[in-house]
């Protein structure tokens, strides 16, 4: 039996780049940390709310994630996942499918390009001018909203979802 299911794809927020920094250990920027707060307010009060976070193990995804976190209205599980660091967007989809399915809905933070290219291989429709926008630049903060229809994750597939928004700081 399919039920809808909403995927939250949602890149790091602006990373900065100190000196001798291995890239697994760049924190966000001031901005960034604004940003992601920003952007979990917004999450907030659209009631875009997960039941589950998926974290890439990079710095500044975990940091993104808390931003996000205090914003919104309960506490969401998170799974700090090394399999998303840095990775093709068949890896992210990899643990996507592995998501258990009674969580209808699902956040994962990661990075570009997997981020949004999976986003573009997921999403067969879509709302608005969000596809173009996606197309265009999946920006650092930014969010992409995807619905499916599906009795589990592990039936998802290419194009099969509708992209219901994408947000990003700067809107």
């Amino acid at each position: 039996m399919s039920v809808m299911r909403r995927l939250f794809l949602l890149r790091h927020a602006e990373a900065d780049r100190p000196a001798n920094t291995p890239d697994h250990l760049r924190p966000l920027t001031q901005r960034g940390m604004q940003d992601a707060l920003a952007m979990g307010g917004y999450m907030a009060q659209e009631g875009l709310l997960p039941q589950l976070a998926v974290v890439s193990t990079a710095t500044r995804t975990r940091g993104t994630w808390e931003q996000v976190q205090k914003q919104l209205p309960g506490l969401v599980p998170a799974i700090f996942e090394s399999r998303v660091y840095e990775c093709q967007a068949a890896d992210i989809l990899n643990v996507i499918r592995a998501t258990a399915p009674e969580h209808h809905s699902l956040m994962v933070v990661g990075h570009n390009p997997g981020m949004q290219t999976l986003a573009l291989r997921l999403v067969g429709h879509a709302v608005r001018n969000a596809f173009s926008r996606l197309g265009h630049d999946f920006p650092p903060g930014a969010l992409a909203v995807v619905d499916f229809e599906l009795a589990g994750w592990n039936d998802i597939a290419d194009h099969g979802g509708t992209l219901e928004r994408f947000a990003t700081p700067s809107d």
